[in-house]
């Protein structure tokens, strides 16, 4: 039994460089969790034992755990395939891999991610944010436009929970590298960064005009020339980067791009930035709580998947 009677299942959101693991109990509530960073890469040949320091930590055995994200991947425990949109995400639990070698006592599967192509053939790929629009699901948003921002932002449009497009965007990876290293992060020059909402508005009304490679050197333009203090480079690159994504879905192709109001799965730091970029659109997001949408997906797979 699970030494906390309540729990009956574990989730295991497991990513690249960190993960959270949530103990839900059989009315779908999180009674505990942990967050830590035991991702996919540092846990590399220790998997079994990664997971039950997590359930040791969230005190708790002998119960069903659902897991997800890079953990599936080839980077992480075992690569589990993927699917496609032929698969609505209310059926993912029955395409999941269970875990052959877990700890004893552990029962345990790994939920496969999305392969999606696009008109042209062209594959695009998610690991990890399926799950949460799973949740979504759940909770009762079963079609529209998502977006899951992050390292690779996710753009998803569900209908009926079937996946109908899945765009993904670089842009949370670009600014970490462009913010660290090369010709903006000179432009810089070391000074703190400040959140300049001015800045910001700027970048994302700048967003779209013209190749992005161009856009970006702009920035250094504009310290150089000074358009624009050092300190407000980041806030720049920031709405630069996230209104070429917002510009680029909603312009979309023959019109399928979405419109109007859209829901957003994501950190509340990155959700207000996007919030915020799109109202300079003319825009709006509805907010969902990820944490929410995830241990929603988990109970609805210990509901209906009773295997575990």
């Amino acid at each position: 039994m699970a030494a906390n009677p309540l729990v009956s299942i574990v989730g295991v959101d497991w990513g690249t460089t960190h993960r959270r693991a949530y103990a839900i109990t059989g009315d779908g509530a999180c009674a505990r969790e942990i967050s830590d960073s035991d991702g996919a890469l540092a846990c590399k040949g220790r998997f079994p034992a990664a997971l039950d320091v997590a359930l040791q930590a969230l005190d708790v055995h002998g119960t069903g755990v659902v897991l997800a994200g890079m953990v599936g991947s080839a980077l992480g425990w075992h690569e589990v395939p993927y699917v496609d949109s032929s698969v609505p995400v209310q059926d993912l639990a029955a395409h999941a891999m269970r875990v052959p070698d877990a700890a004893p006592g552990v029962s345990a599967i790994i939920i496969p991610g999305y392969r999606v192509r696009n008109a042209q053939g062209v594959p695009d790929v998610m690991r990890g944010e399926e799950t949460q629009l799973l949740g979504a699901w759940a909770l009762g948003h079963r079609s529209g436009w998502f977006v899951l921002p992050g390292t690779h932002s996710k753009w998803v449009e569900l209908h009926e929970g079937r996946v109908v497009q899945l765009r993904t965007y670089m842009t949370g990876e670009l600014f970490d590298l462009l913010s660290k290293h090369g010709t903006v992060a000179a432009a810089a020059g070391g000074v703190a960064p400040v959140w300049d909402e001015t800045a910001f508005a700027e970048g994302v009304k700048a967003a779209g005009h013209h190749a992005l490679s161009h856009q970006i050197f702009s920035v250094r333009a504009r310290v150089v020339c000074k358009d624009m203090a050092a300190s407000s480079t980041t806030a720049y690159l920031s709405g630069l980067l996230i209104g070429t994504e917002l510009k680029d879905v909603l312009q979309g192709s023959a019109g399928t791009g979405p419109q109007g109001t859209f829901k957003l799965l994501g950190s509340p730091q990155l959700a207000a930035h996007y919030q915020t970029a799109a109202q300079h659109l003319g825009l709006s997001f509805d907010i969902l709580d990820a944490k929410a949408a995830f241990v929603a997906a988990v109970h609805h797979i210990h509901l209906n998947w009773k295997p575990l």
